[in-house]
């Protein structure tokens, strides 16, 4: 029987001594972290940044505020299938390059979207952006899973979900500062010149894979039975659904505290309220600290405190203060990236192989759950007001955490 070169070369990369592991505190395992931060700063600044800009496209173009919010969806949409189907393609490509490739697309078609004149336009541009973005997320947790050490990946993973924190916190800033002294055009138009900038910091320091060969030849049956798999992986399909709970109750959250604020009797402008966005800074601590604590402590518990830390960040919000509204803001952010560090990173030690489709499957999720449940949230904003909206996140939340109890005790049992 004959053996494909492409086999041949990643059977002889398997019979090889393997190569080391990047071990925390190593220098290649700092310019990893940093190049990985900089490939979350990117991604999420150029997904983010017309969150606080939805009320701003309600008067700019006419549009109710759950049509302004398909400026968000539509891309997370669009990057939930696009990340399934990069999860599974990356297997026979170079992931360096793929998410280079990715970075700079998005990037150029964030500064095109500054110049669209018309509403629908602009969605198919924010449509494509979320296309172009696919090539990052699974990817970038695949390298993590692969490339870093068990005892540091907890650590590793929460610095990458660390810069995706800087970077919402700041598109948002940005776009909010830019937008009232120049417009939303110019706020754009910047964050996608930051975006190139960070796609080449990121191509420069990122090291080379050490235990990744792209594969070559793998069919659709190949990619059936790994899908299979991971499906049939104790606590993975779980920790799916975990993806969806998490983004699902945080962009819902994020999408409409916006409108709650700019209305009296708060009558906030957009600096103010991007300003508040600053919390998520809050996030470059919680997800590598919380990376940590679950190497230590366990991931089960780790998860049910961050769950329990959005929940109480929820009812924060429903008082009239602002402060407490900051505050509750702030809770949700921590317990957000605390919990995504924990749940991604667990995705990557639980598959044993295929880590980029794994990694694909939960982002998937992760993804569907910010486009559904950011969508949905503004017929319960126009039903509702902001009991409406903080009802919908709870219901979810307290979803998660009964999904967060099942995982913990699948962690005693030794099957998680």
């Amino acid at each position: 029987m004959s053996v494909s070169p492409g086999a041949a070369r990643t059977t002889a990369t398997r019979s090889q001594p393997s190569e080391p592991y990047l071990e925390r505190g190593s220098r290649a395992y700092w310019r990893a972290c940093l190049a990985l931060l900089f490939a979350g700063y990117a991604t999420f600044s150029l997904l983010y940044c017309v969150q606080p800009l939805l009320p701003a496209f309600s008067q700019a173009f006419g549009v109710s505020p759950a049509q302004s919010s398909l400026s968000l969806s539509l891309t997370t949409a669009a990057l939930a299938g696009a990340v399934f189907v990069a999860g599974f393609v990356s297997e026979g490509l170079s992931r360096r390059t793929m998410m280079t490739a990715s970075l700079t697309a998005s990037s150029l078609l964030t500064l095109a979207t500054a110049f669209v004149p018309q509403w629908h336009e602009l969605l198919l541009l924010r449509t494509l952006v979320g296309l172009a973005l696919g090539g990052v997320p699974a990817v970038a947790m695949a390298w993590l899973a692969e490339e870093m050490h068990p005892d540091g990946l907890g650590m590793a993973m929460g610095l990458y979900v660390g810069g995706t924190a800087i970077g919402g916190m700041a598109g948002r800033v940005i776009t909010g500062v830019l937008t009232d002294l120049f417009g939303w055009r110019v706020a754009m138009a910047v964050i996608g010149a930051l975006g190139i900038g960070s796609m080449l910091a990121f191509r420069a320091l990122l090291p080379p894979s050490r235990h990744f060969v792209p594969k070559k030849g793998l069919g659709f049956a190949h990619h059936r039975a790994a899908l299979l798999k991971h499906f049939g992986r104790p606590g993975l399909p779980m920790l799916f659904s975990m993806g969806f709970v998490l983004m699902g109750s945080f962009v819902t959250l994020y999408n409409y505290i916006g409108y709650r604020l700019i209305a009296p009797p708060y009558n906030l402008s957009q600096s103010a309220i991007g300003a508040i966005f600053i919390v998520y800074l809050t996030g470059v601590i919680a997800s590598p600290w919380s990376g940590r604590m679950a190497d230590t402590f366990g991931r089960g518990r780790v998860l049910i405190a961050s769950l329990a830390t959005m929940l109480a960040g929820v009812a924060l919000t429903l008082f009239p203060s602002l402060w407490m509204i900051a505050a509750g803001i702030g809770c949700l952010t921590i317990g957000f990236f605390a919990g995504h560090a924990v749940a991604s990173g667990w995705v990557g030690r639980l598959a044993r192989e295929g880590k980029g489709q794994a990694a694909a499957l939960y982002l998937l999720a992760y993804y569907l759950g910010s486009s559904i449940m950011g969508s949905i949230g503004g017929h319960f904003w126009a039903a509702g007001g902001w009991g409406g909206v903080a009802g919908l996140v709870a219901a979810l939340l307290i979803v998660g955490l009964v999904l967060a109890w099942k995982l913990r005790t699948r962690e005693r049992a030794g099957t998680a």
